[in-house]
């Protein structure tokens, strides 16, 4: 199962998985190294894009002072670039629901001053009033992608909450406010309808934003197709699957998460190979 841990370079999304995977296996040791090598590498500047050393606030002592990096294969956008919607997948940069991945799976391994640090850094960087940004710059000074992400400040709260930190408090706040103006919350998309269920399942039950949370996952449920056959978005759906198991009103759809493993289990995959392999370990161990 320890082979399904992040394995080439690295992306923060997949690392962050990789670091809670560790910790479930019982493997705190390997978690702090993966931990120390993804500061090493995505708290730094790019080699390739002339600027060296920590991003702009970062020090050895504050590593994730400056956000971190997604990990991209290539440069971000340079200022007056046009842009590309099909390249920008493939351009470095910051993503904030990148970052609460991040937070997250810093606080499960016990380095919760970097994880309230880098929350209120991204705190600033993404939130422009009563919206955010998708994307930023590796120096978190330009909006590379200016719409919001649907899901981010729900994102931002269940993140933000679990670190019980009072000077996030603001954050949380202006998260709740954010949210309390969206429309609806539901996908069909099978990766953002996992995300859903996962928030779902770390907010308190008696939170009303969980009873929103959980109705907008059950009616996305009733219109997720999986035709797309992309084995990380297919197992994001059975991870939320199964940090809500014991809910009563997702028992028509409890054996939906185990026809993903099996599926992808039987038939392995050619691309995408270390986010498809560290998503698979996530559901697995769940």
């Amino acid at each position: 199962m320890a082979g399904f841990a992040a394995r080439g370079t690295r992306y923060l999304w997949t690392d962050a998985f990789a670091v809670c995977n560790y910790l479930d296996l019982g493997e705190p040791d390997a978690a702090r190294r993966l931990i120390a090598d993804v500061h090493r590498t995505l708290a730094h500047h790019r080699g390739d894009d002339g600027r060296t050393g920590w991003l702009p606030g970062a020090s050895a002592a504050h590593p994730t002072a400056g956000g971190l990096r997604i990990g991209k294969p290539l440069r971000e956008r340079a200022p007056g670039d046009a842009f590309d919607p099909a390249l920008e997948w493939d351009r470095d940069g910051q993503y904030f629901h990148y970052l609460t991945k991040w937070i997250h799976a810093l606080h499960r391994a016990g380095e919760t001053a970097w994880a309230t640090e880098l929350a209120a850094r991204a705190f600033e960087a993404f939130v422009r009033g009563d919206r955010m940004v998708w994307k930023l710059s590796i120096d978190l000074t330009r909006p590379l992608v200016p719409s919001m992400g649907h899901h981010d400040p729900l994102d931002g709260l269940v993140a933000y909450r679990e670190l019980q930190a009072p000077a996030l408090e603001p954050a949380i706040a202006a998260f709740r406010r954010i949210i309390d103006a969206q429309g609806s919350l539901a996908t069909s998309d099978p990766l953002g309808l996992g995300g859903l269920l996962v928030a779902a399942a770390r907010l308190p039950r008696r939170d009303p934003l969980f009873e929103r949370v959980l109705g907008d996952a059950l009616r996305g449920l009733e219109q997720v197709a999986l035709d797309g056959r992309l084995a990380f978005r297919e197992l994001g759906l059975a991870i939320g699957l199964h940090a809500l198991r014991d809910e009563p009103r997702l028992a028509q759809h409890a054996s939906l998460a185990t026809e993903i493993e099996t599926y992808w289990l039987r038939e392995g995959w050619t691309e995408h190979v270390d986010i498809n392999d560290v998503m698979l370990a996530t559901s697995l161990l769940n």
